[in-house]
């Protein structure tokens, strides 16, 4: 795990202006690899390379350069295979130097060549310069887990593990998205290929780049297709044949030089993780569990059990959050604004696990994988069966006016929805979930919008990118189009973005076992009455949990990890935020109108309604503007 910088200047460059450069670059993401520092500089290229060693530590440095001297590799990331690749390599005469899975991909790269990615199985983002052909050729990892931004100017291309990376570079433009601007207000995050800045780009998951000087050619290796192809079979030989999947991309995450270990939330999927290690492993598993004051926030007593079931060492520490501080170092490290909250949970829950370790395995993937968001998935289920039964020249214009005359109360108990229902029933499968998937609807973000950002929108909405995934799925089934979209979106732009971030400011390798491509592979082709039933989800991973996991655990409601946000802004943050979305010489008051911005602000103070994740955002905007505009 690691950073890396670099840029190509196809016009040559001063080789010690442009090692000065490289090194202004990766200093500025130094938290990511404090272990090593590298550079490789020619005429053209300059890369950059910071390291956090978890394997080969005598001889893994990087950048690392093939023997004739003609490839050269900075990369990010962990290949799971790359003693299975090294064995098909050597067969097939290739010679290796170290025993590192940095060298694996350059042999990879000279043997398939762009191909090479999809040979791999792993965590990564890499860019590999052929000084020979004067090619570039960037690379990002299945479903975005490692990030890559990139940017080009004056005939030169800047990348970066970060964005801070590339402007540390110099003066390059960067000016504000509005596009981006948009769905930051509308999602929370702000989605690839899109940063906050128009001149930048992030390179998607699943994408290769390939840069010569007569320009670039972007590709996409691998689609994950939920339902387009459906195995029927028993609950039971489903369950099988996952645990078997399950056990093996567990295994091949416990290669480590340095101590590893896991989170355990006391839910269902980083328990099966951690079950999964246990029976791996020869020493008890290193878990590490953190709750807060509120028991509403807590769920140490569920992960005291579940490591105690499985005789793990387990780290538990409850946290009292010094909240207006660590926001100010949680903003510096997203480069873009972020308006997740949980990233406060998850950088004290990195922070605490790095005193113990350097390498967590993790739960992420089993919602988007396996039908766990059950509060969003049901009903849209509920309300697709009604679209289908009633032709659209009929639902359209009734529910259409049910729901514009039915009154919006926080009164209302949440769980009918009932205004909601109505306007999702008046619109299409893909529109609805739209709706459900962003917290600011175009309605209500053209209240607060200022004339010049409608104005420089120019009609755009964060729709046009979210319905070409929810369409391209199974059109006979809405949950599998759901998922498809959850892991496109939510799970690649918000969580795996928080959990890089936050574990990079701690110098915290994470794996994920569930989102090895193939857990995926697998869910994706599992009937919905495998992933969801009734009102309960996860319906096969609750199975495999029967098997090793104690039965008190199964059926704990589940609690995310959250926090008492609408509690904190109406207290510990209230002068914090006020200051930084009513400021009069920021960028929120240009971009936003002030009347609605108070009225949500007095209505969330007065308790009228919560508006906790609309005004977080905006907070966590302010603050990234304090630190990076």
């Amino acid at each position: 795990m690691c950073g890396i910088a670099g840029f190509v200047n196809f016009q040559g460059h001063q080789r010690e202006g442009a090692q000065t450069l490289v090194k202004q670059m990766t200093d500025s993401i130094r938290h990511r690899g404090p272990d090593a520092e590298g550079f490789f500089v020619d005429n053209y290229a300059a890369l950059g390379h910071r390291r956090l060693a978890i394997i080969d530590l005598a001889s893994g440095q990087q950048p690392m350069s093939t023997v004739d001297g003609r490839l050269h590799i900075v990369f990010n990331g962990e290949i799971y295979n790359f003693l299975e690749l090294r064995s098909e390599l050597e067969a097939k005469g290739h010679r290796f130097q170290t025993k590192s899975d940095t060298e694996a991909i350059l042999h990879a790269y000279r043997e398939w060549g762009a191909d090479c990615p999809s040979r791999l199985n792993g965590m990564f983002a890499f860019a590999i310069w052929d000084s020979e052909t004067k090619n570039l050729f960037l690379a990002r990892d299945r479903v975005g887990k490692k990030p890559l931004y990139y940017t080009v100017n004056n005939g030169s291309l800047f990348f970066g593990s970060e964005l801070k990376a590339i402007r540390a570079a110099g003066q390059l433009p960067a000016t504000l998205d509005p596009e981006a601007l948009d769905c930051y207000f509308a999602l929370g995050y702000i989605p690839a290929p899109l940063t906050i800045f128009r001149e930048f780009r992030k390179l998607p998951p699943a994408s290769t780049l390939i840069c010569r000087a007569e320009g670039m050619r972007e590709a996409r290796y691998w689609w994950l297709r939920f339902g387009e192809t459906v195995e029927e079979r028993s609950i039971e030989t489903a369950t099988d044949e996952f645990l078997h999947i399950f056990d093996e991309t567990v295994r091949c995450r416990l290669m480590s030089e340095v101590p590893l270990g896991a989170f355990l939330s006391g839910g269902l999927d980083s328990s099966l993780v951690v079950a999964s290690m246990a029976a791996g492993m020869t020493m008890p598993v290193l878990t590490n569990s953190i709750g807060f004051g509120d028991p509403r926030y807590n769920e140490l007593p569920a992960a005291r059990l579940i490591a105690g079931h499985l005789h793990a060492k387990h780290s538990e520490y409850t946290v009292n959050p010094e909240i207006v501080g660590v926001l100010d170092h949680i903003a510096w490290h997203f480069d873009e604004p972020f308006a997740d909250s949980s990233a406060v949970p998850t950088w004290y829950v990195c922070q605490m696990a790095r005193q113990n370790v350097t390498v967590v395995l993790s739960g992420d993937g089993g919602d988007e994988g396996f039908g766990g968001y059950t509060f969003r998935y049901l009903p849209h289920l509920w309300e697709s069966r009604i679209r289908e039964a009633i032709p659209a020249m009929l639902r359209g214009p009734l529910f259409g006016a049910v729901g514009a005359c039915y009154p919006g109360s926080a009164k209302i108990p949440q769980p009918l929805r009932l205004k909601t229902i109505f306007e999702n029933l008046a619109v299409s499968d893909a529109e609805a979930f739209y709706r459900d998937l962003i917290f600011l609807r175009e309605d209500d973000r053209a209240s607060l919008y200022s004339a010049d950002l409608i104005a420089s929108l120019k009609g755009f909405t964060p729709y046009e990118l979210v319905r070409p995934w929810y369409t391209a799925g199974a059109k006979s089934d809405p949950l599998a189009r759901s998922q498809q979209t959850d892991v496109a979106f939510y799970m690649t732009e918000d969580v795996l973005v928080k959990v890089d971030r936050m574990s990079m400011a701690h110098a915290l390798e994470v794996r994920s076992p569930l989102l090895d491509h193939r857990n995926l592979e697998f869910a994706a082709r599992l009937p919905a009455a495998l992933k969801i039933a009734g009102k309960k989800g996860k319906v096969l991973l609750r199975n495999a949990a029967r098997r090793r996991l104690p039965p008190e655990v199964l059926d704990l409601p589940k609690k995310g990890f959250s926090v008492p946000a609408a509690n904190w802004l109406r207290n510990e943050l209230r002068p914090l935020a006020e200051e930084f979305i009513f400021r009069r010489d920021s960028l929120l008051r240009n971009l936003l109108r002030e009347a609605p911005l108070l009225r949500l602000w007095g209505e969330h103070q007065t308790g009228t309604k919560d508006h906790s994740v609309t005004l977080w955002g905006l907070m966590m905007f302010g603050l990234w503007e304090k630190k990076h505009y």
